[in-house]
């Protein structure tokens, strides 16, 4: 690959900039490799990879997708302990990944993105760091959507007496044993590090504004006869992917029919009822949507947790603290040693909007003003030769990896296309990304996720579903095999002209 001519030092301008070194920075990587592009760097704010794997830490982390389609395609492990990989399992399967694919020669470590600003004087990303700035015809902003906390504006929180710290900022210095902890929260996080601390605390006060559908979640050890076949059988893994793949992908179509998914949430009522004898107690977590508005959530130990002499459902979100006092919003009170914050992550307001700078110097957030846009998940308006990973509504129902892969795909076809057609810059037309958010929007309307009498985080602070992808993921697929430049406004090199209109 060429090194683009420019006035700043050769080796601070790159091909590519890749930012975030999660699963979506690295398959970056290593896609960009694969297709012969050497000259990139891949900027990463911590100490090591690993994204929301190296963050959370919390005890019972681990994925609610099974290890078999949560891995890249490419590269499946046949090493798996578990159908349900935990999360030093996956952050070392990153590890191990970027080491084997010599993705580690192009990263730098503890260079954090401050801003990213695309300068139509240089035809550049400008990239902002505190060792200084980095420049790059294209950039691949792959900082996913789930690393920055959301933590509650509650009255009083500060004159907490105790500890108070968020599940993914997790005290592991902290010991937990005979304290009265309270846990804000019943999410994903919740439902996996709740278990794992009740036996151990005096009393566990769990605050749950909302009650969530939980299905029982299929794990169990893979021991080491399957593990032998996976690795020398890989068509057996290969299988187990395929039918896993299957099983979401019919939870993802039946999300289209509120009807279908009331047939389906007789499940998660069964699980309830078999765990949750006490009736008060039942009704509390009942949940009053369809199942599926909100993120579908596994578990095998929460009910029988939260039955547990030692825990208090608090059905009600947290409104107020006085020392060691908390005041729930319906008036119940409890004292707390401990607060642990299990109140998730900005997923509608992606937390990289707030840094990225189109050509008029407009942040991607104050455009956005809450309801995230864009073509195909992708590319944004204004923001030329700009990926984005994980970008607006392009979320579904199965494994994070499907997402990574379509995008990689298409993201790659445009970076072939741009070095064989001479391409100076790529961006939405803006009247196509108008018509394809319409579709999008018409199609969001009849499915839970806008239709299930739920508040989610889906649903974005303007009442919009910037989020999820209302068709099948082999609609989303199909749809990235190939990047259609005539879909885009593109800006050839001056010599690059007669060429592009001859091919």
């Amino acid at each position: 690959m060429k090194q683009h001519k420019n006035n700043s030092k050769a080796q601070d301008f790159y091909k590519v900039i890749i930012v975030g070194g999660g699963f979506a920075g690295l398959g970056a990587a290593i896609k960009l490799k694969q297709a012969g592009i050497e000259d990139f760097v891949l900027l990463e704010k911590a100490s090591e990879m690993g994204g929301v794997w190296r963050e959370n830490t919390y005890p019972g982390c681990a994925c609610d997708v099974p290890s078999a389609l949560y891995s890249y395609s490419f590269e499946q492990n046949p090493a798996w302990s578990r159908v349900f990989a935990q999360q030093k399992e996956i952050k070392q399967y990153l590890l191990d990944v970027a080491d084997k694919y010599q993705v580690m020669p192009h990263v730098r470590l503890k260079h954090e993105a401050l801003a990213a600003k695309w300068s139509d004087v240089e035809q550049c990303w400008i990239i902002q760091t505190k060792q200084g700035e980095l420049r790059s015809q294209f950039t691949i902003l792959a900082c996913g959507p789930m690393h920055e906390p959301v933590l509650p504006d509650v009255k009083g929180i500060e004159s907490f007496k105790g500890e108070i710290f968020h599940s993914s900022q997790w005290r592991h210095d902290i010991d937990l044993t005979g304290k009265r902890v309270a846990v804000i929260g019943t999410g994903a996080s919740a439902i996996q590090f709740v278990p794992q601390i009740q036996p151990q605390v005096k009393q566990l006060s769990v605050f749950q504004r909302t009650a969530q559908w939980i299905l029982p979640k299929s794990d169990l050890p893979l021991f080491a006869p399957v593990r032998a076949m996976f690795k020398v059988l890989p068509l057996t893994q290969q299988l187990m992917r395929g039918s896993v793949y299957g099983i979401f992908e019919t939870i993802n179509g039946g999300i289209q029919s509120p009807a279908a998914m009331k047939k389906f949430q007789k499940i998660a009522q069964w699980h309830l009822n078999t765990h949750i004898k006490d009736p008060i107690l039942r009704s509390k977590l009942t949940p009053n949507f369809i199942i599926g508005c909100k993120r579908i959530l596994q578990s095998n130990n929460w009910y029988p947790t939260l039955a547990q002499p030692n825990v208090d459902v608090i059905a009600s979100g947290l409104a107020e603290i006085q020392d060691h006092t908390l005041i729930a919003s319906n008036g119940e009170r409890c004292e707390a040693d401990i607060i642990i914050l299990g109140t998730g992550f900005e997923i509608a307001e992606p937390p990289i909007a707030n840094r990225v700078y189109n050509r008029f110097g407009q942040k991607m957030s104050e455009v956005w003003q809450g309801s995230p846009e864009g073509y195909m998940g992708t590319m944004v308006e204004n923001c030329p030769n700009g990926f984005l990973m994980f970008g607006p509504n392009v979320a579904v129902s199965s494994s994070a990896f499907i997402i990574i892969e379509a995008q990689l795909a298409y993201i790659m076809d445009a970076l072939k296309q741009a070095e064989q057609l001479g391409i100076k810059t790529i961006e939405p037309n803006p009247e196509i990304t108008r018509k394809f958010n319409q579709k999008v929007q018409a199609a969001l309307q009849s499915t839970v996720w806008n239709k299930g009498g739920c508040q989610s985080y889906f649903i974005d602070r303007n009442g919009r579903n910037s989020t999820a992808w209302p068709w099948t993921t082999f609609k989303l697929k199909e749809k990235m095999k190939k990047f259609n430049l005539d879909e885009y406004l593109v800006d050839y090199q001056p010599h690059s002209v007669e060429k592009a209109e001859t091919v």
